[in-house]
């Protein structure tokens, strides 16, 4: 009898159709697949030819499609028709919807741009949403970045043109020592995957200096448990190491930085500390050829890193020289700072003997000659192999500006900047503080904005203040108590609008910031902020208009909704006007288009926006004759300029798509955007592959593509002297003048070479009743709140625990199955507690955004994530505890205002287990059906 086979099809028909897109189920914007099946989408999986991810697809991008697919999705415009937090609402058209956000936006407009606060949350479309908001002519604008890590993209800029993630990345292909500072595994995930994978693919190093060991950190070679908020004082201590052992790139710092720079050293001069300058405002050197002043920049000039200069009885010394004083202090000695960061001194020489090693024995050398901007013509390209990378773990604190700043200059005094090896920039930046525009305030009635909301100041004289001195934001963004704050803070508008500090407004606007919930700290206190009323029975914000896609914590919150579309049914814009997906050896941008059109009434933001800025009649949104100038977002990214030759898209410009980066308006380049898989990409030349702020050719090249007008060749600024320009300020020079009680902050905090200094909230808390920091961080199959809404996403994380080191655990009598309550000056918390063995000793933790409210996102009352998942966010407030003066500082970096997320301190003691996590919140009823228990549907035959 002979053997049968069965028949088994090997390779089934996945789908019909291919349809490339951009991922959106957190920030890397990879490029996907879709599989469509009779016009439905079947399967999601990488796109290989992308440059972000070449292929790689993480557990997020393959769920989408169960974002499309969600219960919670909002059908229609919604109008609140009960009590605010009630989640009572009526479905409207969107001619009424229009009607009501036109009825409240106009008059503000004509009488009181000011009145209006748009904020945006984690959208791509900040060059979008920004026009709208300078076209209306409020200041009130910003986004996400505030709350998320503007210190360490302002540090960046103002340092050396940029930083990490969407500005810059490893060399994956040369670095031999890879340093991880406090990222959390959702950030850039896949490239990162990807790029510590060929690390260590190669035998060479990687280094996690966390103080949470997962993700990345649980895949290094070595681990450092660092005590959070010490991550500056760390790095402080390995530059005095290098320092010492001589372990730095003198040549790199005398050609590429302002390390020969001279710096006034008379403490009786009204410019002490700033850098003397010439006529054109150009800061001098010493020229090692003559032995005379000579401008940064000049042809052949070649800068003397020890000369000093005296002029008029003043010396000046070069900015390595206070370096040097600085740094070799031993307070920064390792024996000095391990008992603060948790390091032992033995551990912190370990490190810092390993960067030396790999930087100064192991150099990499690219056979490829270039030219500087002096005209000096280099045989070849020579770089130290270690690359480092850090995000919101160092930013997300109130030292964590200067900490970023310490990490850029460690990097840099390396040689590790721009080099073969190091860290590189992704196209369109580099680009220095200088290079970006300033931050614009001025109102006029009906009229736009002076200018950008959002910029980099360069003095006092750049901060947004009214003419009595009163912030002219109503998140006091760009005043002296926050001075750099580029990116706005989001986490104060509420509460300052609900005080009515600076002054009220009326309307407040969001899109896609869920500020009821886990996007706001002070939970609770957020809530009854949104539903107070005044002594007249009225709302004290008296219109909250608000956009999503799903049905959010949020929603209930707001008196209008516009419901958004999901990812798959809009059109996007991944522009290098905003936030670029461009890798260091590439320019590239990116589109997303409807690979399936909407089954519910809803659009758009972006084209809600189009609409909505016709109708009230706002110049960048209207024709010359008054007419709608935008008929959606699609027709902004095709036919918007807004330089000359210059659109969103950078991509076949020029009427016949012959042309990149600069060109006139194509009217099929989202057609060609579409062929080619949904993105576009050039490749940097050879001879300007490294060295892009100081070589000719990278020079030359980017002004072709459009980046910027002129060349603009720079050195980094290991000194900052507009930080310096505000001590001066505070030491009573210049016309312009901080408050009193401002000038003492101002003048420690902001000083102009890296420094750290213990977390603000330590010193308004009693840190021996709060001796335990507390953390979250997004895993790594996380981004966006609406994915602990994803069915699938859901089965990895549905509910989270509270990570306790064993230390911890074992002084409190911890066992499996206990619940603890979690206290801070704040509030307190009752949660489920689970050990962890790799983990600060000092440290407790745990996933941000999963814990849900009852009701929200269409889950039913007893889902896990609400009863099982909680938020650290009840604990935190955007204001710190007062002290014996009585006034209240917000929870920020005195710097730039970023949210302090990670200085939180607590308590915690072992408690009996509820039936669900506190506090608890009522259940919202939902403008939309609960979810099934189980979702299935079949696509196809």
């Amino acid at each position: 009898m002979g053997h049968h086979q069965p028949s088994i099809d090997t390779s089934p028909k996945v789908s019909d159709e291919i349809r490339k897109t951009t991922c959106y189920m957190c920030a890397c914007r990879c490029g996907i697949n879709v599989h469509m099946k009779d016009g439905k989408v079947a399967y999601i999986e990488g796109n290989r030819d992308h440059p972000v991810n070449k292929g790689v697809l993480c557990a997020k991008g393959s769920a989408g499609i169960m974002q499309v697919n969600a219960p919670s999705r909002l059908r229609k415009p919604l109008k609140r028709v009960g009590p605010r937090g009630s989640g009572q609402f009526e479905e409207i058209s969107w001619d009424e919807a229009y009607d009501i956000a036109e009825g409240w936006l106009r008059p503000l407009r004509e009488t009181a741009p000011e009145k209006l606060a748009f904020f945006t949350g984690r959208d791509q479309s900040q060059s979008f949403t920004s026009l709208f908001a300078q076209s209306f002519g409020t200041p009130n604008y910003a986004a996400h970045g505030g709350f998320c890590s503007v210190n360490m993209a302002a540090a960046g800029i103002y340092t050396m043109g940029g930083a990490f993630w969407e500005f810059g990345q490893p060399d994956w292909d040369h670095t031999k020592l890879f340093v991880l500072f406090g990222v959390a595994e959702d950030h850039d995930s896949n490239p990162i995957k990807m790029g510590i994978g060929k690390v260590k693919g190669r035998g060479d190093k990687v280094i996690g200096v966390n103080p949470i060991r997962t993700g990345y950190n649980a895949v290094a070679d070595d681990w450092y448990g660092i005590t959070p908020g010490t991550d500056g004082l760390l790095i402080l201590s390995l530059i005095h190491c290098l320092m010492s052992a001589g372990k730095i790139d003198l040549d790199y710092l005398a050609q590429f930085t302002n390390a020969p720079c001279l710096v006034n050293a008379d403490e009786s001069s009204p410019e002490y500390g700033l850098l003397i300058k010439d006529a054109d405002g150009r800061p001098q050197v010493i020229d090692a050829r003559t032995g005379a002043l000579a401008p940064w920049d000049g042809e052949g000039v070649e800068p003397d890193l020890s000369a000093t200069y005296e002029r008029d009885g003043i010396t000046h010394l070069p900015v390595l020289h206070h370096m040097a004083e600085r740094y070799l202090d031993p307070q920064y000695a390792p024996e000095a700072v391990a008992g603060r960061t948790g390091i032992s001194a033995d551990r912190i020489r370990q490190l810092a003997g390993e960067i030396a090693k790999t930087a100064f024995e192991s150099p990499i050398v690219v056979d490829q000659p270039w030219t500087d901007f002096r005209g000096k013509t280099h045989p070849n390209m020579v770089g130290r192999p270690v690359s480092f990378h850090a995000m919101r773990g160092i930013s997300a604190h109130s030292n964590g500006f200067q900490t970023c700043r310490a990490l850029h200059v460690l990097q840099i005094i390396l040689g590790a900047v721009e080099t073969p090896g190091g860290m590189r920039f992704k196209p369109p930046y580099p680009k220095p503080a200088t290079a970006h525009p300033k931050p614009h305030c001025k109102v006029t009635p009906g009229a736009p904005l002076d200018g950008p909301h959002l910029g980099f100041v360069h003095g006092p004289d750049d901060l947004c203040l009214r003419e009595d001195g009163s912030p002219a934001r109503i998140d006091k963004a760009f005043t002296w108590e926050n001075p750099m704050s580029s990116h706005g803070m989001m986490h104060m508008v509420i509460s300052n609008a609900h005080a009515g500090d600076p002054y009220k407004i009326d309307t407040l606007f969001l899109y896609m910031a869920n500020m009821s919930w886990n996007s706001s700290m002070n939970t609770s206190g957020t809530m009854k902020m949104l539903t107070d009323k005044d002594e007249n029975g009225d709302y004290v914000i008296p219109h909250i208009i608000y956009s999503d896609a799903y049905s959010s914590e949020m929603v209930a919150y707001a008196d209008l909704i516009l419901p958004d579309t999901t990812y798959l049914e809009r059109h996007d814009c991944i522009s290098l006007l905003d936030r670029p997906i461009c890798e260091a050896d590439a320019v590239a941008d990116a589109i997303r288009w409807p690979v399936i059109e909407p089954d519910r009434d809803v659009k758009g933001f972006q084209s809600a926006l189009c609409d909505l800025g016709a109708r009230l009649g706002l110049p960048a949104f209207t024709n010359e004759d008054g007419s709608q100038k935008y008929a959606d977002y699609a027709d902004y990214i095709t036919n918007h300029i807004r330089r000359p030759g210059v659109g969103p898209l950078a991509g076949w410009r020029g009427a016949a798509g012959d042309s990149d980066g600069r060109g006139d308006v194509n009217p099929n380049q989202l057609d060609r955007y579409i062929e080619n898989g949904g993105f576009w990409m050039e490749h940097v030349p050879d001879n300007a592959a490294y060295y892009k702020p100081f070589n000719r050719a990278y020079q030359d090249w980017a002004v072709e593509m459009g980046f910027y007008d002129s060349v603009k060749p720079y050195i980094f600024q290991l000194y900052v002297e507009p930080m310096r320009r505000f001590q001066l300020a505070a030491e009573g020079h210049g016309e312009r003048q901080p408050p009193e009680h401002l000038r003492d902050q101002i003048k420690e905090r902001l000083d102009p070479l890296p420094i750290w200094y213990a977390p603000v909230e330590d010193s308004h808390v009693d840190t021996d009743t709060f001796t335990i920091h507390a953390l979250t961080q997004r895993p790594m199959a996380m981004y966006h709140s609406w994915g602990s809404q994803n069915a699938w996403l859901r089965q990895i994380h549905g509910r989270n625990p509270l990570y306790v080191p064993s230390k911890i655990w074992k002084e409190h009598g911890f066992t499996e199955g206990d619940w603890a309550r979690v206290s801070s000056a704040h509030g307190e918390i009752t949660v489920p507690v689970m050990e962890m063995a790799a983990l600060n000793d000092n440290t407790v933790w745990t996933w941000n955004a999963i814990g849900k409210r009852k009701g929200a996102w269409a889950l039913k009352g007893d889902t896990p994530e609400a009863t099982k998942g909680f938020l650290l966010n009840h604990l935190i407030h955007e204001l710190l505890p007062s002290r014996k003066d009585g006034m209240r500082w917000s929870n920020s970096d005195p710097i730039t205002g970023q949210a302090a997320w990670f200085d939180l301190r607590v308590k915690i003691e072992k408690a009996v287990a509820p039936e669900a996590t506190k506090p608890h919140h009522p259940e919202i009823p939902s403008p939309v059906p609960s979810a099934p228990d189980s979702l299935d549907w079949k696509v196809g035959k």
